[in-house]
């Protein structure tokens, strides 16, 4: 198993040219929150400004659209009429990586739209981030697995992770983890104290940062995020998935080593992600 740490993530880490521009850097759409669970999309918003691509569109609610204005006025806005995702992005073929289902809800609407969005990504091309309700909704929905983009990630706790997929022992884990790789053509992420990352190519790696500050909820938000950002970047799925994971650790290792384990939140990781790029640097 492969190890996550700093000689890996150096081997494919991208250099920022200095002719360059922020078209560059590509351009994350976010699908997230609803008029309920606002703040989960402000905290995807916000890593997602930090991971280094170049533009980044929420698409959510006018309650959640304010949120983030206020906060993170260097996103983008795209209005969800509805109290929760009921209606699809324009212009879809503009972004490069989605990332979606922090905050969102599982109303029926929500889960239609879901579909929808899938489908159409799907066609595009378009790789995505899925995490929170979108891995309920599909857990729901088992055959819209097959609907998936190939070369997304999902991010599921262990709780999410069970809804998806079942086993009794860990080398029952492993097997069906892979066997979910294969069948969506993701890479998963279990999230957890030392994160592993499953490839459909049957590699296992293991996250080397983090630890139990990161028990708090929005956490997860935030590697979303950071995690589709950078898919839009121009990473690959594995490649998103190791640095986002590894950076986010690290964030959380900073704070803990500051103000101790219990006393921060996960917004205070947003603000220190760059320790995590500096470190690689």
């Amino acid at each position: 198993m492969q190890q996550i740490d700093p000689a890996f993530l150096r081997s494919f880490l991208k250099a920022r040219p200095e002719a360059s521009h922020k078209g560059d850097y590509g351009h994350l759409l976010l699908v997230c929150g609803c008029e309920s669970m606002p703040g989960a999309a402000v905290l995807a918003t916000g890593a997602a400004l930090k991971s280094g691509c170049g533009l980044v569109t929420l698409h959510s609610t006018a309650l959640v659209r304010q949120g983030v204005a206020v906060n993170f006025p260097s996103a983008m806005l795209s209005k969800e009429p509805g109290p929760c995702l009921e209606v699809l992005p324009e212009h879809l073929e503009r972004y490069s990586a989605i990332a979606a289902g922090p905050g969102l809800g599982r109303s029926g609407k929500t889960a239609e739209a879901l579909a929808g969005l899938l489908r159409r990504a799907k066609q595009a091309g378009i790789p995505m981030v899925l995490d929170a309700d979108a891995l309920n909704l599909l857990a729901a929905q088992p055959e819209l697995l097959d609907d998936i983009p190939r070369g997304s990630v999902m991010t599921p706790h262990l709780g999410e992770l069970r809804r998806l997929v079942s086993w009794e022992s860990p080398e029952e884990k492993d097997a069906a983890v892979f066997a979910l790789c294969r069948r969506s053509g993701c890479v998963v992420v279990c999230k957890g104290f030392h994160s592993e990352i499953y490839t459909p190519e049957g590699e296992k790696y293991l996250n080397t940062t983090g630890n139990p500050g990161l028990a708090k909820g929005g956490s997860g938000d935030v590697l979303t995020g950071l995690v589709g950002g950078l898919l839009a970047r121009g990473y690959d799925a594995l490649q998103a998935a190791a640095l986002g994971v590894w950076i986010h650790g690290f964030a959380g290792d900073a704070l803990s080593a500051r103000c101790t384990a219990e006393a921060y939140n996960s917004r205070d990781l947003i603000e220190v992600l760059y320790l995590g790029f500096k470190a690689l640097c």
